[in-house]
């Protein structure tokens, strides 16, 4: 990308509405393949290995945005792009007007992996997190959001106990305390209920919805479930396969809030988007089946 390209989308970038928080312009990202001693010897390599290309995309304050694609088209490398965990090979990224150039407080990541330090209690993981953000803040304080935090996702009366404790559920819970104890703008979520059963993972999905309407932080989440897209977002982004992963369309979610999942799904738009989205997905995964059967 030459220099004056560049500029020109950090340009672009600017010049988006107020209203637009986060702006990605022609991103793409390139893993290189470089050959070792033992493939140059025998003259094998492998070609550079495209994740994204041309990435373009507004999010908005204050909107909960979903992005949902077959397996591998490279959702959690724009997460972690976002996040600052990883950066473009190409195109401007920016946040609030601002390239982003590494992680920072304003994000806050929630995993699917909950990504706990083990020998710490629940209160002990979040106010880990509050502490190295506030490290200027008194204890007492930290206490206070780390106890605040824990009331709003029903983990009070386990401040206690420790991650092997816990249901995955809870853990989960955890995870998403953690996050927004920091005071994040932006809250990353990269499939945080995917290894939760069906029972558990309907009821954060609910849990999610509440604090949402709690809190209006905005929100980028992946996930795999058109359901669960359906009745968070306000967005849902739907990539097309990889390699070479792009947007393939946008589709703004109709349903009035706060939402609850039997009347979202008797909306007359309920079905049509459902399908829609069902249709790309299936059309996007039949696509990687048939290339990793000619390959």
């Amino acid at each position: 990308m030459t220099q004056s390209t560049a500029q020109t989308e950090y340009l672009t970038c600017l010049e988006t509405p107020d209203s637009v928080q986060m702006c990605l312009r022609n991103v793409s990202k390139v893993f290189s393949s470089k050959p070792g001693l033992i493939a140059s010897i025998f003259g094998s390599s492998k070609s550079d290995f495209v994740a994204l290309e041309n990435i373009n995309l507004d999010i908005e304050h204050n909107t909960f945005v979903t992005i949902i694609g077959p397996s591998g088209c490279g959702k959690s490398t724009l997460l972690n792009i976002i996040a600052g965990l990883s950066f473009p090979s190409e195109g401007s990224i920016m946040m609030n007007k601002e390239p982003i150039r590494g992680p920072g407080p304003d994000r806050g990541m929630v995993f699917q992996n909950y990504a706990l330090m083990p020998w710490m209690t629940v209160h002990e993981n979040i106010r880990f997190a509050v502490e190295t953000v506030f490290p200027k803040m008194s204890v007492k304080q930290q206490n206070r959001i780390v106890k605040e935090h824990l009331l709003l996702v029903g983990l009070e009366g386990a401040a206690k106990k420790h991650p092997h404790e816990l249901s995955g559920g809870m853990r989960q819970r955890v995870g998403i305390a953690r996050a927004l104890a920091i005071n994040p703008q932006v809250l990353l979520m990269d499939e945080p209920f995917g290894a939760l059963d069906a029972l558990t993972r309907g009821f954060l999905q609910d849990e999610i919805e509440r604090i949402w309407e709690e809190h209006r932080k905005t929100v980028i989440m992946i996930t795999h479930s058109i359901d669960e897209a359906l009745l968070l977002s306000d967005k849902i982004v739907m990539m097309t396969k990889g390699p070479a992963a792009g947007i393939a369309q946008i589709l703004d979610v109709p349903f009035p809030r706060p939402r609850n999942r039997l009347e979202v799904e008797k909306h007359p738009d309920y079905l049509p988007l459902k399908v829609a989205m069902e249709e790309h997905l299936f059309r996007e995964t039949r696509a990687v089946e048939e290339a990793r059967v000619n390959n």
